[in-house]
C-alpha cells in the first residue's frame, strides 16, 4: 500500500491537472468568511501486527485571503517523543502566477511544544512556508508514526517504543468536520485481516469501504464538500454533535478495563512506604466512620498535591506513577492525584482502583479510547464502587464533583468493568439561598442584612471568594459582589466564618450593607429592584451567562452543574403604598427548569421570593424552552424595577 500511496503522490504532483484543481477550488466569493478551502486532506494509516502504526498525511490548501496566508506560514506537527516519531517530508508552493516552489526541508526545526501546569517534553516540528498571496496553494506531505499516550518502558529500542500501550491493538478518532471549507477527506487504514475490526460514523454520514489487500484489509472513509456546521452558543463539545468515524481493534470496554487494572498492578503503581502510612494514620486520627475516612483521605490529597505535570521520563500515559513519586514531590497531574488517592486508601485498609474519564464530552461505544482525566474509585462496606476525584474537589464539599455528572468512566477494576455513566446529581444537592430584610429611606437609601447559604457546586463557587484569594483581599471580594449590581454599596459588616474549614459545614455569609440613593423614591412614587434579587453572587449562577437569544436548538447545551436557587426579601417601605407595576412571576415548570416567583405588597412593605430549579448539567434540545423561561424570568425581576405608589387609604 505503502508504494501505491507514493505512486499517487507522486503522479499527482506532476499531474497538470492539479492547476484545474486549484483553480476549481473556488475563491473568497465563494466562501465568504473563511481563509482558506482544503482541496484534498489524505491519510493513510499501515497499522502493523504489533499496533504499531505508520500514518502518512497529505494535504493541498489553498489561501483565500490575507488570514490565510498568515495562518499557512508556517508547517507544523506536534507529538511526544517518548511515544511518537514525526517527519515533514516534502512541502510545496502553487503560486498564482504558475509557478511551482519547493521548501528546503532543511530548514525543518524541532522545538519543545508551548506548555502549562503539564510540562511532559513535547515537542513540534515546523519549516516556515514564507509569504503566501491569496490564490496561492500549499502541499504539504507528512509522516507519524507513534500513538497519543506514553507508557513506562525500560531497555526499548527501534520501533518498538512506538508500539501502542494495549499492544497489538490500534484506534483511532477521525473527525469529519472543519472551520474551514473541504473538497474532500479520505482517510484509509490497512489493518492485519486477522484483527477484528469494529468502526461507527457518528452524527452524520461518511462513504465506507473495505477491501481485502493481500494479508490485510484496507478502510476507507471518504466525504466530499463539507464545512463545520454552525455552533451554537453553550453547546457540548463539537465531537459530541458534528460527524466523526470510531475505529478501533478493541474487542470492548471490559477488555479495556482488565488491561488497565493489569498495566498498573504489574508496575506497582499503588504501593504504599512506611512514610506514606504514617501520614495515613495522622489523617485518619478520630475518624468516624469509612465515609470520614474516605473523605479525610480524599481532601488531603485534593488539597495538597498540587496540579502541575513536570517531566518525569517515560510515563506520562495510561501507567500511573508510583505513590512514592507523588508524595515526595507533592505534585502532579490528574492520574497522579488519582494513583496517591489509591495508595493512600489501599494503606488504610480499602479496596481502591483507578478509572478514567472524559471531562467535557462523550465516550462512545465503539472502545477507541475517549479519555482526558484519571480518578478514583473505593469500593466501600455496601459491595458497590463510589467515584472520588482529587483533581476536581480541592476546597469543594463533594467527594465526586458534580461538574463532572452524566459523564462517562470506565473503571479499571480486576472483575473488568463496561462503560458507565455518572447520574444527574439533584439541584437540591447545589442550593443557594439568600434570605434578606431591608428598610428603605425616603431619600432612596437602602440598609438591610441578608443571609447567604450554599452547599454542593454552588458553595464552591462562592467559597472561592476566600480560597482563591489572599484572606487580605476577602472583605473586598465580598463587596464587590454587591458593587457588581449596584456601585454605590458599602457592607457595614460580614460574618463568613472560617471559609478554610468547608469539611465540616456548608458556607453561611450573613452581611450587613448601606446603599445609598439606591432606590428611586418621590412624594408618591418608589421605583426598587429588592437586593438580594437583583442577581447579586452572580457567580454561583451559571444559568444567567446562558445567551437567551437563542430561539430554538438543535443540540445538547450544558450549564456548569445542576441547582436550586431561593431568593426572598422584605423591604420596609417609608410609607403604605398600593401596586404599580411587578415584573412577571408566572409559575413554570418543565423538563429543563421550574421557575415560581412571587410579590406581595402590604401596607408599607413589599416582599418578593424566588424558587428556582436547574435540572441537569447536560440538557437536550426540548429541554431548552423550560430553562430559557427560568432563566428570562429570574432576569426580569432583576432588571425591571417594582413601581409602587403612596397610597390613598
Amino acid at each position: 500500500m505503502l508504494s501505491l500511496l507514493l505512486a499517487v503522490v507522486m503522479q499527482l504532483k506532476a499531474d497538470p491537472e492539479i492547476w484545474s484543481k486549484i483553480k476549481n477550488a473556488g475563491d473568497q466569493k465563494d466562501f465568504p468568511g473563511k481563509s482558506e478551502v482544503i482541496i484534498f486532506d489524505s491519510t493513510m494509516v499501515d497499522v502493523q501486527e504489533t499496533g504499531l502504526s505508520y500514518v502518512y498525511m497529505h494535504k493541498l490548501t489553498k489561501i483565500l485571503n490575507e488570514k490565510g496566508a498568515k495562518d499557512n506560514a508556517v508547517v507544523k506537527i506536534g507529538y511526544d517523543p517518548l511515544s511518537a516519531y514525526v517527519e515533514i517530508r516534502g512541502v510545496k508552493i502553487y503560486r498564482n502566477t504558475g509557478l511551482i516552489e519547493e521548501v528546503n526541508l532543511e530548514n525543518v526545526l524541532d522545538y519543545p511544544a508551548p506548555a502549562r501546569a503539564i510540562y511532559w517534553g513535547a515537542s513540534e516540528k515546523m519549516v516556515e512556508v514564507g509569504h503566501l498571496e491569496p490564490g496561492d496553494a500549499i502541499e504539504v506531505n507528512l509522516f507519524r508514526k507513534g500513538f497519543t499516550y506514553a507508557l513506562l518502558l525500560d531497555g526499548i529500542i527501534d520501533d518498538e517504543k512506538y508500539i501502542p500501550p494495549m499492544r497489538g491493538h490500534f484506534y483511532d478518532i477521525v473527525e469529519f468536520w472543519s472551520s474551514q471549507p473541504v473538497k474532500e477527506k479520505v482517510y484509509q487504514a490497512k489493518i492485519p485481516a486477522d484483527k477484528l475490526v469494529q468502526y461507527k460514523v457518528y452524527n452524520g454520514e461518511v462513504m465506507a469501504s473495505a477491501v481485502p489487500v493481500g494479508d490485510a484489509f484496507l478502510y476507507s472513509f471518504t466525504k466530499k464538500d463539507y464545512t463545520e456546521p454552525k455552533s451554537e452558543p453553550n453547546m457540548v463539545a463539537k465531537s459530541d454533535e458534528f460527524t466523526k468515524l470510531l475505529i478501533s481493534t478493541s474487542p470492548d470496554w471490559i477488555a479495556k478495563s482488565l488491561w488497565f487494572y493489569g498495566v498498573n498492578e504489574d508496575f506497582g503503581s499503588f504501593e504504599s512506604t512506611p512514610e506514606i502510612d504514617r501520614k495515613v494514620a495522622e489523617i485518619l486520627k478520630g475518624a468516624k466512620d469509612e465515609m470520614d475516612s474516605v473523605s479525610k483521605l480524599t481532601h488531603w490529597v485534593a488539597d495538597n498535591i498540587r496540579y502541575s505535570g513536570i517531566s518525569m521520563g517515560e510515563g506520562e500515559g495510561f501507567t500511573l506513577h508510583k505513590g512514592e513519586m507523588t508524595f515526595s514531590d507533592r505534585c502532579g497531574v490528574c492520574k497522579d492525584k488519582a494513583g496517591m488517592l489509591i495508595t493512600m486508601l489501599r494503606a488504610a485498609g480499602f479496596e481502591s482502583y483507578a478509572a478514567m474519564t472524559m471531562a467535557g464530552s462523550r465516550i462512545d461505544r465503539i472502545p477507541a479510547d475517549q479519555f482526558n482525566h484519571s480518578v478514583t474509585v473505593v469500593k466501600l462496606s455496601d459491595g458497590k464502587y463510589h467515584l472520588l476525584d482529587p483533581t476536581w474537589v480541592p476546597f469543594v464539599r463533594e467527594l465526586w464533583s458534580s461538574l463532572e455528572q452524566q459523564q462517562n468512566y470506565l473503571m479499571g477494576v480486576p472483575e473488568g468493568a463496561d462503560l458507565m455513566i455518572t447520574p444527574i446529581s439533584p439541584p437540591e444537592n447545589h442550593y443557594l439561598k439568600i434570605n434578606g430584610t431591608s428598610s428603605l429611606s425616603e431619600d432612596g437609601t437602602l440598609s438591610g442584612e441578608f443571609t447567604l447559604e450554599a452547599e454542593g457546586q454552588s458553595d464552591a463557587a462562592i467559597r472561592r471568594i476566600f480560597t482563591g484569594a489572599y484572606r487580605t483581599t476577602w472583605e473586598e471580594n465580598l463587596e464587590r459582589e454587591l458593587i457588581s449590581v449596584q456601585p454605590r454599596a458599602k457592607i457595614i459588616s460580614a460574618d463568613y466564618g472560617d471559609p478554610m474549614d468547608y469539611q465540616n459545614a456548608n458556607l453561611k455569609i450573613i452581611i450587613k450593607y448601606e446603599i445609598p440613593g439606591y432606590a428611586i423614591v418621590t412624594d408618591n412614587e418608589i421605583l426598587i429592584t429588592p437586593v438580594v434579587v437583583s442577581n447579586i453572587f452572580k457567580r454561583a449562577m451559571s444559568h444567567l451567562y446562558m445567551n437567551t437569544s437563542v430561539k430554538e436548538r438543535t443540540y445538547q447545551f450544558r450549564d456548569r452543574c445542576s441547582r436550586q436557587v431561593q431568593l426572598s426579601e422584605t423591604v420596609q417601605l417609608p410609607y403604605k403604598v398600593e401596586t404599580v407595576y411587578l415584573p412577571s412571576t408566572e409559575l413554570m415548570s418543565g423538563t429543563g427548569a421550574t421557575f415560581k416567583g412571587a410579590f406581595y405588597v402590604e401596607g408599607d412593605q413589599l416582599t418578593v421570593s424566588e424558587n428556582m430549579k436547574f435540572k441537569k448539567r447536560i440538557y437536550d434540545p426540548e429541554d431548552w424552552g423550560s430553562f430559557k423561561s427560568a432563566v428570562v424570568s429570574q432576569n426580569k425581576i432583576a432588571e425591571e424595577p417594582v413601581i409602587l405608589k403612596k397610597s390613598s387609604f
